[in-house]
């Protein structure tokens, strides 16, 4: 079987677009939706919900926090007890009722740094989802979350990342990160867990944790089209585990 292709972010986004556009002819809604469950499915498949109820789900402000909005409603629904943190909530009308849904779930939501503190001691909450930002991420880190980005790793707690980890560069991986001032900030959310949407990121070939993805969705056409090579996805879940770097280096 060929490699599975690592895409950058050029094609990364191009293929985003064909998705929204004739060849694919999913609306944003569609593809939140089904991002947001694999997310979900992911967290859930890795850390068990009795050992680990209580999920911290740290919201960006665009694409990439209403896939964790979503992922929120759908860790409610599977038993778990999401907190949103969503310092900068989207102002376009997907996001209000993405903030709705979790409202109407009872999930609540944090958005000060003091809160966040709070929420990152480890009888608050087991391990966090990471959804702040995608691959159209550039750096440098902006307020708050040069000082949100830090907190995520000196919790300890374990972290399932997002399409990247937030921080992260799409294409060179983990870099030196500094704030509006200049100052390092850090080289980016330490994460155990990572679920690529679509295609893994050429930025996270270095990755070492467990490595997922959720791409059931993409058509045949642009799959051969991109030249993807995505594997089987196993029974009717959303998700398939990718070989560790290791593995499939043998």
């Amino acid at each position: 079987m060929n490699r599975l292709r690592y895409l950058t972010a050029k094609l990364a986004q191009q293929l985003d677009e064909e998705l929204m556009g004739t060849a694919g002819a999913f609306s944003l809604d569609q593809l939140m939706e089904l991002a947001g469950l694999a997310c979900a499915q992911t967290l859930a498949s890795v850390y068990d919900k009795d050992q680990y109820r209580k999920v911290l789900v740290c919201c960006g402000p665009g694409n990439q926090g209403g896939d964790g909005l979503v992922a929120a409603r759908h860790l409610s629904m599977f038993g778990y007890e999401p907190t949103v943190y969503m310092p900068k909530p989207g102002s376009k009308e997907i996001y209000k009722r993405l903030q709705r849904q979790c409202i109407n779930c009872a999930i609540p939501t944090i958005s000060s740094i003091t809160e966040l503190r709070a929420a990152l001691h480890p009888t608050q909450n087991s391990c966090i989802l990471d959804a702040i930002f995608g691959f159209s991420f550039h750096p440098p880190v902006r307020a708050p979350f040069d000082e949100v980005l830090p907190l995520l790793n000196e919790s300890k707690l374990p972290i399932v990342s997002v399409d990247i980890p937030s921080g992260w560069d799409v294409e060179k991986g983990p870099i030196e990160l500094k704030d509006n001032d200049g100052l390092t900030v850090n080289n980016g959310v330490e994460a155990s867990v990572l679920l690529s949407l679509t295609a893994p990121k050429e930025g996270v070939r270095s990755f070492k944790g467990r490595h997922f993805l959720g791409g059931r969705f993409v058509p045949k056409q642009l799959e051969r089209k991109y030249e993807l090579n995505l594997p089987d996805y196993p029974g009717s879940t959303q998700i398939v585990e990718l070989p560790s770097p290791t593995s499939s280096s043998l």
